[in-house]
C-alpha cells in the first residue's frame, strides 16, 4: 500500500493522455491564465499544507472541480495522494478503493476448489473497506514519522453513491475515519460531489469538515479567458458586445466555455447549448394538460412540481428586473429560493433531491435552490413565456387534483331494488357496512347520505 502513495498516480497518467490535444481547452491544466479563486486552497489541501480537516468540494457539474484537483496533484507529482471514482454498487466501490490503495481483497482464493471456506465468506463490502482503512492507517502512521505530512485520499463523484441504507452506511463509515484521521492529521479525506444530499448527510455528524463551494467563473474572468483563447488559436479578437452576449447565454460554466471557445461560430454554439438544456428539461418534466390519463399520475406530479418551481424562479427574476438582476463583476445572477421555501412552493419535500441529481435545479451549500445553469434558467424563461403556458400548467394541476379526489371517492350502487323510497345509513365508526331499508308507503320524507 505504501507504493500507492509514491510519486505518480494512475489518474494522473490517464489525464495526461489528453494533454496538448485540440479538444483540451479552457481547463485549469491547459490554460494557466484561468485561475479560479478556489485553486489556491485546493493546492494547500492536496500538498498537505492545510491539515486537521477533511473536505467536501461541492458545485454543479462542469465547474472545474475535478480539473482543479488534478492540477493540484500534478504540482506535487501525485506524491502522498490517491484518487478514485465512487460508484453506486458497494462491490465496485470496494474494488476501486483496493486498486487506488494497491490493496488485495483475496478475490482469487484457491481454497474454494477444495470446499474450504474463504476469507471473504459471509463478509460484506463494508467489512473489506474497513480492513483497507485499517491498513491505510498503519501506512499513514509510518509516513508521519518519516515525512510529517498527512496522506490525501480523494473520493471523486461521491454523489454517485445511492441515497439508500447501503450508501448511507458507507458514507458514515468513511466519515468516521475522516473525522478520526483529521484530528490526528494522519489522512486528509476529500469528497468531491455535485449533489447537495452528500453535504446534508455529512453535516449531520461533522465536527472537522470544511466545505468548499466551487462556482462558475465571474463575468470579467470568463470574458478575458475567452478573448485570449480566440486571439491565440483563431487569430481573432471578439468584441466586448459579443463576449457579453455569450456570457448572458451560457454564463461562466467552464464546460460550456470550453465548447464555445473552440467552435467556429460561438453564438451558434451558445444557441445549441441552450436548446439542449431546454430539451432535457422538457423531456423530463413537461406537463400533459387536462387530457392527462390517470396512469401517468405519479410522473405528472413530479413534472408539475418542477414546472411550478421553474415558474416561481422566473417570477422572482421578473420582479428583480431593474433592481439587482445584474452585478458589474459577477454579471448575471440567477434567482434563487431557500430550500424550505422551494419545498413549500412545490408542496413536496422529496422531489428536490432528484431534480438536483438530474441537473435541472441545484442546491448550494447555503441551502439555496436555483436553476442548474444559466442556459437552464434561459430555458425556464422561454417555456414560462410561451402563450398559454400558465393555463396549461393550471389545467394539469386541476387534473391531478381531480384524479386524487376521484381516488378518495367511493361509489355505492344499489341493485335489484323495488321501486319506492329507501333509507341509506351507515355507522360512523366504520365497523359495519351500509344498510338499505325500505320505507313505509306514503312516507315522502327524503334522506341524503
Amino acid at each position: 500500500m505504501t507504493k500507492a502513495f509514491e510519486p505518480g498516480d494512475p489518474v494522473l497518467e490517464i489525464a495526461a493522455l489528453g494533454k496538448g490535444t485540440p479538444d483540451t481547452v479552457l481547463e485549469e491544466d491547459s490554460l494557466p491564465w484561468i485561475r479560479k479563486a478556489e485553486q489556491l486552497k485546493i493546492d494547500k489541501i492536496v500538498n498537505g499544507t492545510h491539515s486537521g480537516h477533511y473536505h467536501l468540494i461541492i458545485g454543479e457539474k462542469g465547474t472545474g472541480k475535478s480539473s482543479m484537483l488534478l492540477d493540484a496533484m500534478q504540482k506535487v507529482g501525485g506524491e502522498g495522494i490517491s484518487m478514485f471514482e465512487a460508484h453506486a454498487d458497494l462491490e465496485i466501490f470496494r474494488i476501486r478503493l483496493g486498486k487506488a490503495l494497491d490493496y488485495e481483497f483475496h478475490e482469487d482464493y484457491i481454497g474454494s476448489l477444495f470446499s474450504i471456506k474463504g476469507p471473504r465468506e459471509g463478509n460484506t463490502a463494508l467489512l473489506d473497506i474497513e480492513r483497507a482503512f485499517n491498513k491505510l492507517e498503519k501506512v499513514a502512521l509510518r509516513r508521519r514519522e518519516t515525512i510529517g505530512r498527512p496522506l490525501v485520499l480523494i473520493i471523486n463523484s461521491t454523489h454517485l453513491l445511492r441515497d439508500d441504507e447501503d450508501g448511507r452506511d458507507l458514507l458514515e463509515l468513511i466519515q468516521q475515519r475522516a473525522e478520526q484521521w483529521a484530528a490526528s492529521k494522519l489522512v486528509t479525506v476529500v469528497f468531491n460531489s455535485d449533489d447537495y444530499w452528500v453535504y446534508e448527510r455529512l453535516k449531520q455528524y461533522s465536527t472537522r469538515m470544511d466545505v468548499l463551494p466551487v462556482l462558475d467563473l465571474p463575468k470579467e474572468q470568463a470574458m478575458s479567458a475567452l478573448r485570449l483563447y480566440r486571439v491565440r488559436n483563431f487569430e481573432e479578437e471578439p468584441s466586448t458586445r459579443v463576449l457579453e452576449e455569450i456570457f448572458d447565454r451560457i454564463g461562466g460554466r467552464l464546460t460550456f466555455l470550453n465548447r464555445v471557445a473552440k467552435s467556429l461560430d460561438m453564438l451558434e454554439t451558445c444557441d445549441h447549448i441552450c436548446q439542449t438544456e431546454k430539451t432535457w428539461f422538457l423531456n423530463k418534466c413537461w406537463v400533459l394538460g387536462e387530457g392527462m390519463d390517470d396512469d401517468v399520475m405519479d410522473q405528472q406530479k413530479y413534472a408539475a412540481a418542477a414546472m411550478v418551481l421553474a415558474k416561481a424562479l422566473v417570477d422572482q427574476e421578473n420582479q428583480s428586473v431593474g433592481k439587482a438582476a445584474k452585478h458589474p463583476d459577477q454579471g448575471q445572477l440567477l434567482p434563487q429560493i431557500p430550500l424550505h421555501k422551494a419545498r413549500e412552493i412545490m408542496t413536496r419535500a422529496d422531489f428536490i433531491r432528484s431534480y438536483d441529481h438530474i441537473n435541472i435545479f441545484t442546491i448550494d451549500a447555503a441551502a439555496m435552490v436555483r436553476a442548474d445553469s444559466v442556459p437552464m434558467q434561459n430555458a425556464f424563461r422561454q417555456i414560462c413565456g410561451e402563450p398559454g403556458f400558465e393555463e396549461h400548467l393550471q389545467a394539469t394541476l386541476d387534473r391531478i387534483s381531480a384524479i386524487e379526489s376521484l381516488g378518495r371517492t367511493r361509489e355505492i350502487v344499489a341493485k335489484d331494488l323495488i321501486a319506492g323510497k329507501y333509507k341509506i345509513s351507515g355507522r360512523s365508526d366504520r365497523r359495519e357496512g351500509v344498510t338499505v331499508e325500505s320505507m313505509p308507503a306514503g312516507n315522502s320524507k327524503s334522506y341524503v347520505s
